[in-house]
C-alpha cells in the first residue's frame, strides 16, 4: 500500500516509519525543516521517500494528515484533489493549559476537526484515529505496556476505509476499536483533548496508554 504523510513531525513521521517497516511505501511531506524531512525518509528505509503534499496525496492510497489546525485549510488546498482518498486525521484543536488551573476542555472548536476536513474534501473517506496516543509512544521500540496493548479508537462513515485504517492501527501495535460514524469524532476529539491535558498536568506524560475493556 502507498501511504502519503502530510505533516511529518513526531506523530506523522513516527507512524510513517512503522508503516515502512510493515512493508508499505511511504511518502513523507510537509515539514518545517527540509533537511530533517530527508533524514527522516533515509532513516525509515528504502520504501520511504520525500515529496510535496500534492505528491503525497496523489500517490497515496491512504493519506495521514498530521498538521496543526491553523495550517489545516492551507494544507488541504495545497494538497490537490482528495477525491476517493482515505484520509486518516489525528489533527487536534487542543489549546493546552499546562498549569492545571482551569476546568473544562481547552479548545475553541465548535465541531470536530474530522468533520471540517470532510467539509473541505466532501468526496474523501475521512477516518479519525491516533489522537489518544502520544508521539513518544509511537516513536518507542514497542507500543506494549507490559502484557497489554493500548487501544486506538477510530471512527468514520465509509466501512471499507475503516477496515483499511483498522489494519494500519493494528500494524502499529495497538488494538483497533471501532467507535462508529464520523460524528463520533466530536466526542473522540474531546476525549483526546482531555486525555492530553490530564497526562501533562498530572506529570504522567508521556508514559500512559488507554485500554478499552469490553464485555
Amino acid at each position: 500500500m502507498k501511504i502519503g504523510i502530510v505533516g511529518s513531525g513526531n506523530m506523522g513521521g513516527g507512524l510513517g516509519k512503522i508503516w515502512v517497516k510493515a512493508g508499505h511505501q511511504v511518502i513523507f511531506s510537509y515539514s518545517r525543516d527540509e533537511n530533517k524531512l530527508r533524514q527522516l525518509a533515509a532513516s525509515a528505509g528504502e520504501n520511504a521517500k520525500v515529496g510535496t503534499p500534492e505528491e503525497a496525496v496523489y500517490e497515496g492510497d491512504v493519506v495521514m494528515l498530521a498538521v496543526w489546525v491553523p495550517s489545516l485549510e492551507e494544507v488541504i488546498r495545497a494538497a490537490g484533489s482528495l477525491d476517493g482518498k482515505i484520509i486518516i486525521t489525528c489533527v487536534s484543536g487542543l489549546q493546552p493549559d499546562f498549569t492545571g488551573q482551569t476546568i473544562g476542555i481547552a479548545t475553541n472548536l465548535k465541531t470536530s476537526v474530522a468533520e471540517t476536513i470532510q467539509h473541505f474534501a466532501p468526496k474523501a473517506k475521512v477516518v479519525e484515529a491516533f489522537n489518544i496516543t502520544f508521539a513518544e509512544i509511537i516513536g518507542s521500540d514497542s507500543r506494549q505496556f507490559g502484557g497489554d496493548r493500548p487501544s486506538i479508537f477510530y471512527c468514520g462513515d465509509d466501512a471499507e476505509a475503516k477496515k483499511v485504517v483498522a489494519g494500519l492501527i493494528e500494524e502499529c501495535g495497538y488494538e483497533a476499536v471501532d467507535a462508529g460514524e464520523l460524528l463520533v469524532a466530536r466526542s473522540l476529539e474531546t476525549l483526546a483533548t482531555a486525555w492530553v491535558q490530564f497526562a501533562v498536568t498530572s506529570k504522567l506524560f508521556p508514559n500512559l496508554g488507554l485500554k478499552a475493556l469490553r464485555r
